[in-house]
């Protein structure tokens, strides 16, 4: 069951951001959405502190510069979206919400942000 929990909740994660609306699958939207998401759905499913330790581990704050920054801050907004939701339904409206109010370099923590789209690349990592 360990083995199978990760790929379950990545396979959805990939499967719903490829199927999006958003554009910019490295460093836009549609990178934000996969990050805000998957964090959404972990610390629902788990427990918040799961998606501070895959912060920690994937995003090392200070080190990787904007990208790694605009990744962690979205990481935490998935979070507090996981935690708050009441039900499954509520937490896909509100990832989706936190992504069409985001915007370029957006500080607010209940609000997705992404790089300037002159940055943006398709692929999705």
């Amino acid at each position: 069951m360990l083995a199978i929990y990760p790929a379950l909740v990545l396979g959805t994660v990939y499967w719903k951001v490829q199927h999006s609306e958003f554009e910019g699958g490295r460093n836009g939207p549609r990178d934000a959405y996969r990050h805000t998401l998957a964090s959404a759905i972990l610390a629902r499913s788990l427990f918040p502190e799961v998606v501070d330790w895959v912060t920690l581990v994937m995003e090392h704050d200070g080190h990787g510069g904007a990208a790694r920054a605009m990744d962690a801050h979205n990481n935490r907004n998935g979070a507090r979206i996981g935690v708050e939701a009441a039900s499954w339904k509520e937490l896909d409206a509100s990832v989706l919400a936190s992504i069409r109010q985001g915007r370029v370099n957006a500080s607010r923590p209940d609000q997705s942000t992404w790089l300037a789209a002159d940055t943006w690349s398709e692929r999705l990592y």
